[in-house]
């Protein structure tokens, strides 16, 4: 991941924690036209733009994902340190989605229940493997995954609308990269390869 995507998500998320009355950072172009506001000119609680709304959904995917998968790698993984892993994706994730689920529910977002097709053909896929084999590929998804989460997450700070979801976006985002990082140090013991955030130029 780009050592710029790093510096903006510990430089938003500390912003908006540390001023939870502010409730909104994103962009004000991306509030809805019927949008309330208090007396302080501030939006009301629980209304939700259409970022907020796919970001729940994309957001709670992304849970169950690793809830599920996260229980097979407990079970399967060869590695201690894969299903020591696994096993924090299942806690962290599972704490993560019921709070995501509670703000929802107030905010009346309908959350999905199941796996999307991508990770239903990724749980599929890692039942079929043992071994080694199991470790690298669960890995290897977790790093994509993570990656792809914080991204979601910067996107609802800084675009959504509803000040308690952009709020969980960036209380969650550290834990996240946590999460990344530890992803990234496994897979670089396991193939003996340092991963880096990114390549260096090429010389000359």
């Amino acid at each position: 991941m780009p050592y710029a995507i790093l510096a903006l998500a510990f430089v938003l998320a500390p912003a908006l924690l540390s001023n939870p009355a502010q409730g909104q950072i994103g962009n004000p172009g991306f509030m809805m036209p019927d949008t309330g506001f208090d007396e302080e000119g501030l939006p009301l609680p629980h209304q939700t733009n259409a970022e907020d709304r796919l970001f729940a959904i994309l957001t709670a995917e992304g849970n169950l994902a690793e809830i599920r998968l996260g229980e097979l790698a407990a079970e399967k993984a060869e590695a201690e340190a894969v299903r020591e892993f696994a096993q924090r994706m299942v806690e962290d994730h599972t704490t993560a989605g019921e709070e995501l689920a509670a703000i929802a529910e107030e905010s009346s977002v309908p959350l999905p229940e199941e796996l999307n097709a991508e990770h239903q053909a990724m749980l599929e896929e890692l039942e079929q493997l043992d071994g080694a084999d199991f470790d690298l590929a669960y890995m290897r998804g977790q790093l994509v995954d993570h990656q792809k989460t914080t991204q979601l997450l910067l996107w609802e700070i800084t675009l959504g609308q509803d000040a308690a979801l952009q709020r969980f976006a960036a209380g969650a985002l550290p834990q996240i990269i946590e999460h990344l990082e530890q992803a990234r140090t496994i897979l670089g013991q396991m193939t003996q390869t340092p991963l880096a955030v990114s390549a260096p130029p090429p010389e000359d």
